[in-house]
């Protein structure tokens, strides 16, 4: 049975450390590694063993009883968010880690309500119960005060074959949280096999989550967990079915060979075969032959003639697969919920050709796709999406590691973006001499979070089917500039009305001038405005700092919903723009001396609460960028003539 296990925690919970023993518990490794010798298994990238911190999300595989499990080792770092989540899609059942010290901190908030929105089982480890002021029971109840009331100590629990494996209190734990159960418990007919079963269906239905505890360093705690994970989870995967899979991960050799991590889902995959997916750059259906398949186990690997069912594993011969991309039989996908708020220059060597430099940054978008790199021909600025300083600071030793590339990042500054309130429809006409596209696109509000939509409402009678085809990959293929202050346009619906083309003076391009042109024409007619990120946050703390923190955040300009409270602690929610908060945490510890917990989750983009002052220090010139015009371009008497966007309606054509 083929289980894909991911380890996840707070920064510095013990994670890789536990991760060290499980493998060397399972005979895959001779010698446990640790963190502060820089000689673990999982963390092997230079920069995490100097930093004592996981970047890149590590993979091996052990086997224990009857079942091979892929282990994902996935950063605790909220700056490496990104990697984390992309790695948390492939996982059949999560493993958090919470030290029994200092207890629920941010960032283990922000991953319950990952795994809580992709419904993945999950198991706690309640960690360094060998250190001064450990505390179980304390991180039981906020585990169960705030995660989830579902979880159940198993630190007990006992094999099957022996006297009452399942004891009272956890009997009446499961009894009551199922309807089944609880007629048979009442009865007293249920047998030792029964709740066994029902321990695994719960799990894997989200309705119970084991807790365990010990201490990874000195391997207390670790034996009895790997027990319990491999007699409570199982999988089902059907290697008999066509072959479907999904990429979690891009990363390049020494030799700079692309190499695509895979998880199979269904059927079985060799070399040689013939795999279609939808190019994550131009988002066609591209079909392209696997030349290789590697078996990786931290930095090593083996080839393989085939894989199946439930495995991870990595090819070569993928050109154009994305992180996510579905492939074969799997087209499913979602959106990333982690996505970065800020965004910074890149400062390079100025007798570098900028098509090498973007050349490096692409791979490493290709990589990591929340980079998005950004090369502003009209600044010659070169620009990328962070999630912190510290990605920064890794980006920058990488990139010096790699590729001998020595850069340096401007400070970090809020990403903004713009969208509009109301629906119009833009007019692009271009007309050159020997040229000829028209197109008429209509511009809605689009839901928050949407991006940019298309929609084709063109008859072929109008515009042949290749040239709307055209249309909407001129609308898809790049961030269109807003007018207020230049940030990428997203949320809306943009709608392919009419068009029309010539027989003989059409030209692919002549449709990209005319979509381009009608989108910005359709701006110049629209109600713009500018969003930033806001964060929704969730702030426990004791009584008397209330009031200080609801005054805090209504300085920052955000929303509180109505605080929960018991006799000694409240529990503040709310959003908050970016902006004004994303230092707060360090002013919420020093004045709770560090017993405050506070976590911080991007909750999307929101109208901007100080817009006027954004677009006065962003000065963007809506008239002087060179990629956009909401003119149009008109023929008479052989020559092109611009006709402004306030009375290009009345030139069309269509």
């Amino acid at each position: 049975m083929n289980k894909t296990i991911g380890m996840l925690a707070h920064v510095d919970a013990g994670k890789t450390t536990f991760a060290e023993q499980l493998l060397y518990h399972t005979r895959s490794i001779r010698s446990r590694g640790r963190v502060d010798h820089q000689d673990t298994f999982m963390d092997h990238h230079e920069i995490e063993r100097a930093r004592g911190i996981t970047v890149f999300a590590g993979q091996a595989v052990m086997q224990y009883g009857e079942s091979v499990y892929y282990l994902l080792d996935t950063p605790g770092h909220a700056d490496f968010s990104a990697e984390m989540e992309r790695a948390l899609r492939m996982m059949d059942y999560a493993v958090v880690l919470i030290s029994a010290v200092e207890g629920i901190e941010g960032h283990t908030e922000t991953i319950w309500q990952l795994l809580r929105e992709y419904r993945i089982p999950t198991f706690f480890f309640i960690n360094k119960m060998d250190r001064i002021g450990a505390d179980a029971d304390r991180v039981m109840q906020e585990i169960r005060d705030l995660l989830t009331p579902d979880a159940a100590d198993f630190t007990q629990y006992r094999h099957p074959d022996q006297y009452e494996p399942v004891d009272e209190e956890l009997q009446n734990f499961l009894a009551e949280r199922d309807e089944t159960l609880l007629s048979a418990y009442l009865d007293g007919e249920v047998t030792t096999e029964q709740w066994e079963t029902a321990m695994i269906r719960m799990i894997r239905e989200c309705r119970l989550y084991p807790c365990m505890y010990g201490s990874a360093l000195q391997d207390e705690g670790i034996t009895r967990f790997l027990e319990q994970l491999d007699r409570l989870t199982v999988t089902n995967y059907d290697a008999g079915l066509p072959f479907a899979g999904q990429v979690y991960k891009i990363a390049h050799d020494t030799n700079g060979t692309r190499i695509t991590y895979i998880k199979a889902l269904q059927g079985i995959l060799r070399v040689r075969d013939s795999l279609s997916y939808t190019s994550h750059l131009s988002n066609l259906v591209l079909e392209e032959k696997i030349t290789g398949i590697r078996m990786y186990n931290g930095e090593k690997h083996q080839p393989a003639d085939h894989v199946s069912a439930g495995e991870l594993f990595a090819v070569t011969g993928l050109t154009e697969a994305g992180p996510l991309s579905g492939l074969g039989e799997y087209a499913g996908n979602r959106p990333f919920r982690l996505i970065p708020a800020l965004t910074s220059r890149v400062s390079y060597p100025s007798e570098l050709p900028i098509r090498e430099v973007l050349r490096i940054f692409r791979e490493l978008e290709a990589e990591d796709p929340s980079l998005g790199v950004n090369w502003e021909e009209q600044l010659q600025e070169l620009h990328i999406q962070v999630m912190g300083a510290i990605q920064l600071e890794i980006l920058e030793k990488l990139l010096l590691d790699r590729f001998g590339l020595q850069v340096t990042f401007e400070p970090p500054e809020i990403l903004y973006k713009e969208t509009i309130t109301c629906s119009v429809i833009g007019y692009g006409h271009f007309e050159p001499l020997r040229h000829y596209a028209e197109v008429h696109l209509q511009l809605e509000p689009g839901e928050k979070g949407s991006g940019i939509v298309f929609r084709n409402a063109c008859h072929p009678d109008q515009l042949a089917v290749g040239y709307q085809n055209l249309v909407g990959q001129h609308v898809l293929e790049r961030e269109h500039h807003g007018l207020l202050t230049g940030a990428g346009l997203t949320d809306t619906v943009i709608t392919l009305l009419t068009g029309r083309a010539h027989n003989k003076h059409t030209s692919g391009g002549d449709f990209r001038e005319a979509t381009y042109r009608a989108i910005r024409q359709g701006l110049e007619q629209a109600d713009n405005i500018v969003l930033e990120p806001y964060y929704h946050f969730r702030i426990r703390t004791e009584l008397e700092h209330m009031g200080r923190i609801m005054s805090d955040v209504q300085q920052a300009h955000g929303t509180i919903e109505p605080p929960e409270m018991t006799t000694t602690h409240c529990l503040l929610t709310g959003k908050v723009p970016v902006a004004t908060f994303m230092n707060y945490s360090a002013e919420l510890a020093s004045f709770t001396h560090g017993k405050g917990i506070i976590s911080l989750a991007l909750d999307g983009y929101w109208p901007c609460h100080n817009q006027q002052e954004v677009i006065e220090r962003k000065q963007y010139r809506k008239e002087a960028d060179p990629l956009y015009s909401s003119s149009s371009i008109f023929c008479a008497k052989g020559q092109g003539y611009s006709v402004p966007w306030q009375e290009a309606k009345n030139h069309m054509h269509a």
